[in-house]
């Protein structure tokens, strides 16, 4: 054995992309080793993936209707907006049950700043869909613009940034997306 070969052996394998804290932490050993299995799952396909499509299309349809309302001041708009913030809701919380099981079973998903940062992101996004759909019942046009349309469109952004993190915590941390396997980590 030749000597590159030794220092290629001795130096820690680096993940293949940077690790800039806390929107990516990159650590070697979760690259090479299987995932961890879904708490919440049927036949090995986890449900928390699933669910939140529905959140995340329903409450991102609220903020574009929101806006289609503020543009045309048609009531069909209004009716669109309040069946969204409702069915978001609903579905959030679904969702919200799946991955609140994974984030207290699985270790992981808590070491990581992209579990913690999807997890506030999300009930943050949810009180606000909450107090949006709240402040519409009895009037459902009286409070899209200004407040209505504000609260549609910071909701969308933050599912879309929460969605980031979950995208972190599923293809770069390997949680929910494989088995385990022989060398499952907990770390």
């Amino acid at each position: 054995m030749d000597s590159t070969q030794t220092n290629q052996r001795q130096q820690p394998q680096q993940p293949p992309y940077p690790d800039f804290p806390p929107l990516i932490e990159s650590r070697a050993t979760e690259y090479n080793g299987t995932g961890i299995t879904s708490s919440v799952a049927i036949a090995g396909h986890p449900l928390h993936p699933l669910l939140v499509t529905f959140p995340v299309v329903f409450l991102t349809c609220a903020a574009a209707s929101d806006i289609g309302y503020w543009i045309t001041g048609d009531m069909f708009w209004a009716r669109v907006s309040l069946w969204s913030i409702g069915l978001g809701l609903v579905s959030g919380i679904i969702a919200a049950l799946t991955g609140m099981s994974d984030f207290l079973r699985i270790p992981r998903v808590r070491k990581r700043t992209a579990g913690w940062l999807h997890l506030i992101l999300n009930v943050t996004a949810l009180v606000l869909t909450g107090v949006n759909y709240w402040l519409r019942l009895g009037n459902m046009a009286a409070i899209i613009v200004p407040v209505g349309v504000i609260l549609s469109v910071i909701v969308a952004a933050m599912l879309g940034v929460s969605g980031w993190y979950g995208g972190e915590l599923a293809y770069r941390h390997k949680i929910a997306v494989i088995g385990p396997g022989e060398t499952q980590l907990e770390d």
